[in-house]
């Protein structure tokens, strides 16, 4: 499927919503890829970080919510999660007859004018409000009276995000893991479009002889990610680990690392893929809704060690591209961190399946949703008129 079988619509007045812009992590990299399918798009988002992001997102007519003007707010967002449900519903979108949210936490809900039609790209129902609540906001994240205030308070989040879900015209979903989510908390159904990952950009070196070591994850450091795992198992092996990412739980993590544990934050694309080039094996310890970085891997020709739940099993062919962990702890993982060490492969075999997932894929199936939705609003109204 080619983008030049795209029909990009020009006349039809368009809003993105997307919910915050504080960095290009996969959900903005789907949110790029978009923009350039909708040029003339407004983007509403409840925060932005000024020159966080790619340059076709900093370039659009940009609204924010008034969450923009809290304290800290562009750092410390999730600070301010109960405010986000009012943040929503308080954007203006009367002047608009397509709404595209990308949405992992709120924007999902926003309310669109009785004539539009909304599509929302769901990363995933939200998080923390649904099954990973002590991951985020746990005794030991947060302290005990911070959680026992926030627990009520992000479980009426879960209900407005349950009983908002019908402002949802279509949804796509991400993976059919998270479509499964979409199904047992909104009951609703999703297509699946697989987000976009740059296979052009993503590719092995001119020359394959090239020496690997070492094993590399590249990821927000956030608690459902499981890092801590990663790390141990690597320890086990008295092998050398690099993370590439920030986040929350950088200081924790950093503080159980040994001296073979290196971090790097967050690096260029051009540093992430040469080390993708020069790596063991790309880790996934976590169990991702799911999850560019290992497609980026494989596009650069390095296997995958990942839990075999959630995106993994999707973007990962056991044995062929990868291993996939049955059990989530630091000794299964690192029996699959010996063994991806010591197998051989094929460099053209894992490019081949991550051109599967490639952007033009994307563009295509994207719109296609989009347009089988305003197809679906026309014939229902239609109907409503006979």
């Amino acid at each position: 499927m080619s983008l030049e079988r795209v029909a990009i619509p020009s006349s039809r007045r368009v809003a993105l919503a997307h919910d915050w812009l504080t960095g290009m992590r996969g959900g903005e990299k789907v949110l790029d890829a978009i923009c350039e399918l909708y040029p003339n798009a407004a983007l509403y988002s409840l925060v932005h970080a000024r020159g966080s992001v790619s340059t076709r997102i900093e370039q659009r007519r940009l609204r924010t919510s008034f969450a923009q003007w809290l304290p800290g707010a562009t750092r410390f967002y999730r600070q301010f999660l109960p405010l986000f449900p009012t943040a929503v519903e308080l954007f203006d979108l009367d002047d608009y007859d397509l709404v595209i949210s990308t949405s992992h936490c709120a924007v999902k809900s926003v309310v669109r004018p009785g004539r539009a039609v909304h599509v929302s790209y769901c990363h995933s129902p939200m998080r923390y409000a649904w099954d990973q609540f002590d991951a985020y906001f746990g005794p030991a994240q947060v302290g005990r009276a911070r959680h026992s205030i926030l627990k009520p308070v992000m479980a009426a989040m879960a209900r407005w995000d349950r009983d908002t879900a019908a402002r949802v015209d279509r949804y796509v979903a991400n993976s059919h893991y998270v479509a499964g989510r979409i199904r047992r908390y909104y009951n609703r159904r999703a297509s699946v479009v697989y987000p976009p990952v740059d296979t052009e950009f993503y590719r092995p070196a001119d020359d394959h002889r090239q020496p690997r070591s070492g094993f590399l994850v590249v990821s927000a450091l956030v608690p459902y990610k499981r890092l801590d795992m990663a790390i141990e198992a690597c320890a086990r092996l008295r092998a050398p680990l690099s993370i590439v990412g920030t986040g929350p739980e950088l200081a924790r993590l950093r503080s159980s690392a040994g001296p073979d544990v290196t971090f790097l934050g967050w690096r260029s694309d051009d540093e992430i893929r040469e080390l993708y080039r020069t790596s063991w094996a790309t880790l996934q310890p976590g169990t991702e809704d799911f999850g560019m970085a290992p497609v980026e891997a494989q596009a650069c020709g390095c296997p995958i060690v990942a839990f075999g739940e959630g995106g993994a099993a999707e973007t990962v062919v056991p044995g062929e591209t990868g291993i996939l962990i049955d059990t989530a702890t630091p000794e299964a993982f690192a029996n699959g961190l010996d063994e991806a060490r010591t197998k051989s492969f094929d460099p053209e075999r894992l490019r081949q399946h991550a051109l599967g997932f490639s952007k033009q894929r994307f563009l295509a199936g994207f719109q296609a949703a989009v347009d089988e939705a305003v197809h679906a609003a026309r014939y229902t109204a239609c109907e409503d008129r006979q």
